[in-house]
């Protein structure tokens, strides 16, 4: 059973967060980046968001904005969250899709050690779409921001 977000409440520490988007299924990654944003920015923190064109495209930007000084701060970014949504279809091509995306965007976090949260979802349904990206009491880019506030944290104190 799904379980709703469990919400803290958190201050941010230095730093910005990035958000990297996919314009594709936009319904619901949008709804997800809004949720995201207002947690972040409740919790006191900058964001930035780059939106790409399919969820594929995530990692090489989330690569690129951790190369590069964030262009609020000027210095390293303190997390990436990455948003998404793969819908299945009658191939494998959503799998080969969300399996690409999960190995990149670990690599990317482990080699950068910036902790990139992972919510590119790959789902069965436009039902699990709309639970977890529609609704408030489930929805994911909620719960990824409050994973990026809790590393940023675990990370500063390391």
């Amino acid at each position: 059973m799904l379980k709703p977000v469990q919400t803290k409440t958190l201050r941010a520490m230095k730093g910005t967060f990035a958000i990297v988007a996919s314009r594709y299924n936009a319904r619901y990654v949008d709804a997800m980046v809004r949720a995201a944003v207002t947690e972040l920015r409740r919790a006191g923190a900058k964001v930035q968001i780059v939106r790409v064109p399919g969820a594929y495209e995530i990692p090489v930007v989330a690569k690129r904005l951790i190369e590069l000084p964030d262009e609020i701060s000027r210095s390293p970014l303190a997390g990436i969250i990455c948003l998404g949504v793969i819908l299945r279809g009658e191939t494998v091509h959503a799998a080969h899709i969300g399996e690409a995306v999960s190995r990149a965007l670990m690599d990317i976090q482990i080699a950068s050690g910036v902790p990139v949260i992972h919510e590119v979802l790959l789902l069965e349904s436009k039902e699990q779409a709309r639970v977890r990206c529609l609704d408030r009491r489930h929805n994911r880019g909620m719960e990824a921001a409050q994973t990026a506030l809790q590393m940023a944290r675990i990370m500063a104190a390391l």
